[in-house]
Order: C-alpha cells, then structure tokens, then sequence
C-alpha cells in the first residue's frame, strides 16, 4: 500500500470501545470512543455490566459490543475518516472474558451485507446471549474441580500460569457446561472477547492468541498449546470449540469484504491477532525487557517482563505478547491509592502535610511495619488493619507520623514481595516505570526506589491499551525478527524522577522479610 499508512487500535474495554488512530510516526490522528451505558442505554448496563440477582453472576451482551463497534465505525465515517490508508488493525479485550457463537454464525459472519448493520446481522448469533465477564465470581466450586482434576493449585499454577481464579475462562466454561448444557451443545465457537473483537473485523473467527489465552486456566505457558487435562475437566470437545491458539504477534487475516464495502478499509488491511487489555497496556507503555511497570491507582498493579516463567499461587504468568519467548507477570492489589489517601486524611489532612510528616521518620519508620486492607486483599485474602512494632508484636495503634511511613513502606515491600514471587530479578538495568495518579507524588517515588534499590521512572500514557493496538498492528507488518523496541524508538522517553539512595538495602531487605512473616500471620489470623 503505497502513501500515508494508519493503524488502528480498538479497546474493548469493561465499560466502552475505544479507538485510537496512528501514523506512520505513531502520531495519533484521531480518537473515538462508545460508551455502553450513556450510548446504549437499551442493553441496560452499569459500569457496562449486568449483575444477576445472586450478586455473584456478571455478565454483558454479546450483542452489546456488536452493536457499539458499528455506532463507532460510523462516527469515524461521518467525521471523515480515511479508511483507505488503515494498514493494520489490532487492539484487546477486557480479559477473562468469553462469548459462544451457535453453530451456523460462521457462515453469517462470513457474508455479512454491507447494506445492513453487523448488530442486524449477528444478534442472534450467540448461544449465550449474555457473556460472562471478568467481574464474574460464580464459579468457586468450579475451581475445586479443575484444581483437584490438574493436581492442586500449584500444578495448576504451573501448568497454566495462575491457580484457579473465578473469573479465568475455563471454569466459566465448565459451569456453563454444567448449568446450561444446550447452549454448550450449541456452540461453534467460543472466543475470548478479544478474538471476538478480531472476529468482527475478519468475517471469520479469529484464533485465541497466547497473550490472551494465558488468562483461562487452560494454555500451557510453556508449550504454547491447550493443556488435554484443562480442556478435559472443563468440557467435551473443548479444543474444537477454542481453535489453536496463535502468537500475539501473528497477522490472523485481512479485513473481510463487509469491512472494505460498508467502510473503505483496503481489502489488503491487515488483522493482527488481538489481546487481553493489560497485555495491550504493556504494549502501550513501550517497555523494555526488564522493566518494572508500577500502576499506581485505586488498586495498584505490577507487571513485569520476564525471561523465564516462574508461577506460584499469588500473582499470574502470562505469555508476553510483545516477545512469545518470554513471560509477562502480573500482580494486582485491591488497595491503592485509596488506601493510602485514608491514612492521609485521618492523619495528616493533605498530602503537603503528609510528605512533611514522612521526612520525621528514618527509612525502616524504626522498625514498626503496618499492613493496611481497608478492602478484602487478593493476596493475602485477608481485610483489615495490622500494625507490628520492631519486636514483630502487634499494637492498636501508630503516632501519626509512624502510620504515614508505615503504609507506604508496607504496600511497597509487599509489592517488591509478590514481584519476586514472580520471577522479578532486579539487575543493574533494571527501572521501575511508574504510572497513574500517584506517580506524581516524589515522597511516594522515593521510597519504591529505596525498597526497590532502583531509579523510578515516570510515564504520562493516557489510553495505553489502545495505543498498545496500534503499536502492535505496526509491530506485526515490519519484517520477521524485528523487536518491538524498534517500532516504538522514537515515543518520548519516560523521564527518572528518583534514583535509590545507596545503603538503604541494609534496611529494607531484612524488613522484606519481616514483612513475608508478618503477613503469613496475617493471612492465617
């Protein structure tokens, strides 16, 4: 294709699809957005989700996505937008997420009129009609069952990437296979809502890329092939249901003949396999190996770029989507900056106060460690407020000074904790990236970097999983071999806010292993 060159990248997200546009030169050329509830009121959503009446089940409708891809395909043709010059496309999916095309939807999907809208055309295309998300927490007694069949948690865990989670995709499977065997009968197809999404633009299913499909319970990490005792426990015929799974990277087809007739893509727009939302995140944050990236927001999130996958019971290993040869490590906590906004009001009463509370107190706060859930923890499942003095001993209660420090130096050692757990080996290379809003605070920087014993850097990407689609469509289209830091070499560097202070290790690193004890009695309290 000759002439400007643009890549798109959609995001699938929880509550909206977002597109962003690039050049050539990653410039972004135009942006657009749909949101379920306010734009589609008609499905009935909140936060783009329906919750059952049991509190537990969460859903949204198939249809739903269908419908808001072709109200935003049409904004961009209304504004003007030049398909003609799209290249590439890719994008993600909110992961975990699955929809059940019936037998029969390949054929409508594969000759869709262009006259008609896809929502007309494919709405009675599901065998379930209601997809279930990643909010989804109906599935416990599945999880007993999958462990129990693959070996245990830990087997699980090493097969696969994660012990068993609720809202991984293969016990939604299995309960729908149990529950509601018809519509399991009746399925052709499922996709993750990220190969849903490729789908659409296709006219054909899209496979399952490994990025994406690490978050099922049902990969092989390490093989790159569905694990037979996964798909065994959580269906009949399962793997004919998923198709192979391909690399992240993989172009998976051209847009289909719908797409070129109703919009004016090229016939020869490539389809890059698409992925889960936090694999496109890391894509967007143009990473490099090594990195330590530290989203920090109502939960805080770690993702790490890993050489070799080391899976445990706390955190997840999934396939890197920007390198299938590597691994990519997650680990999420529920309390955040949230949190942490707490102790500043009950203590200090703004963050300027906070920051000058902090500098009264030595790095270690004198040997007090606090572990601080106002929610229910991930991990440790555990809620509440504990607080321990330099004797490992529980009190009621810290000096306010003490309790600023405190919940600073413990939130960051039990990230440091579970990134390790992960695999994370912090070298002389080795830069945390830290984002979100409180990646704004220096006090709060200064001590990752001393816990970490590495600089922080600091990176302002708005929409990350969409940019990360564009990236990858171009990624996808250079030639063989090319690595990923090549396609994003000329983004704006993230800037080093804080280097570690030398020594601090001496500190910290008992104390990080204080903090492993004193959480495990936590946990078991």
């Amino acid at each position: 294709m000759e002439g400007e060159k643009y890549y798109l990248g959609f995001d699938f997200s929880t509550q909206q699809i977002k597109l962003i546009a690039v050049d050539d030169n990653l410039k972004v050329v135009f942006e657009g957005h749909v949101k379920f509830d306010t734009d589609l009121p008609e499905f009935g959503t909140s936060g783009g989700a329906c919750v059952h009446d049991d509190k537990v089940t969460v859903t949204a409708p198939a249809a739903m996505w269908v419908k808001a891809l072709d109200m935003l395909l049409d904004q961009m043709k209304s504004e003007g937008f030049d398909f003609s010059k799209v290249a590439g496309i890719s994008g993600d999916g909110q992961q975990h997420g699955s929809v059940y095309w019936k037998k029969g939807a390949r054929n409508v999907l594969g000759n869709m009129q262009p006259d008609k809208s896809m929502y007309e055309q494919l709405k009675d295309c599901f065998s379930l009609k209601d997809s279930p998300i990643w909010q989804d927490a109906s599935t416990g007694s599945q999880i007993i069952q999958l462990q129990d069949a693959i070996g245990g948690a830990m087997e699980l865990a090493r097969l696969t990437g994660s012990r068993g989670f609720e809202r991984y995709t293969g016990t939604q499977i299995m309960k729908i296979y149990q529950t509601n065997r018809e519509a399991y009968d009746n399925t052709e197809r499922i996709s993750l809502i990220s190969s849903f999404a490729a789908s659409l633009f296709m006219g054909d299913y899209a496979p399952i890329d490994f990025g994406d499909g690490s978050g099922m319970n049902l990969l092989d990490i390490r093989n790159k092939v569905w694990a037979s005792k996964c798909l065994e426990a959580c269906g009949p015929c399962l793997g004919d249901k998923l198709g192979e799974p391909v690399p992240s990277k993989t172009v998976v087809g051209n847009v289909s003949s719908y797409m070129s007739r109703k919009y004016g893509f090229p016939s020869t727009c490539k389809v890059v396999a698409f992925t889960g939302d936090n694999m496109c995140s890391l894509a967007g944050l143009a990473p490099r190996k090594g990195d330590i990236m530290v989203s920090l927001g109502s939960s805080d999130t770690v993702f790490l770029w890993l050489p070799e996958a080391t899976p445990g019971t706390d955190g997840h290993i999934f396939v890197n989507p920007l390198d299938s040869n590597t691994f990519m490590g997650l680990v999420c906590f529920k309390n955040g900056s949230l949190t942490r906004e707490n102790v500043m009001n009950r203590c200090a009463g703004s963050w300027k106060k906070f920051d000058e509370m902090l500098l009264k107190t030595p790095p270690g706060n004198n040997g007090n460690i606090g572990i601080y859930f106002d929610k229910k923890e991930i991990q440790p499942v555990a809620m509440g407020t504990f607080r321990f003095n330099e004797n490992d001993e529980r009190v009621e209660s810290f000096p306010p000074e003490v309790e600023v420090r405190a919940v600073l130096e413990g939130q960051f050692l039990a990230r440091l904790m579970y990134a390790k757990l992960c695999g994370l080996q912090i070298g002389p290379e080795s830069r945390v990236i830290a984002t979100g809003g409180a990646s704004a605070n220096q006090a709060i920087l200064q001590i990752i970097a001393d816990i970490f014993n590495t600089s922080v850097y600091i990176t302002d990407v708005p929409n990350s999983a969409a940019l990360g689609g564009c990236y990858r469509a171009k990624h996808a289209l250079m030639p063989e071999g090319t690595p990923y830091s090549e396609v994003v070499k000329g983004l704006p560097e993230p800037t080093c806010a804080c280097k570690h202070t030398p020594g601090l290790e001496k500190v910290y690193m008992p104390m990080l292993e204080r903090y492993k004890k004193l959480e495990e009695k936590v946990a078991a309290m």
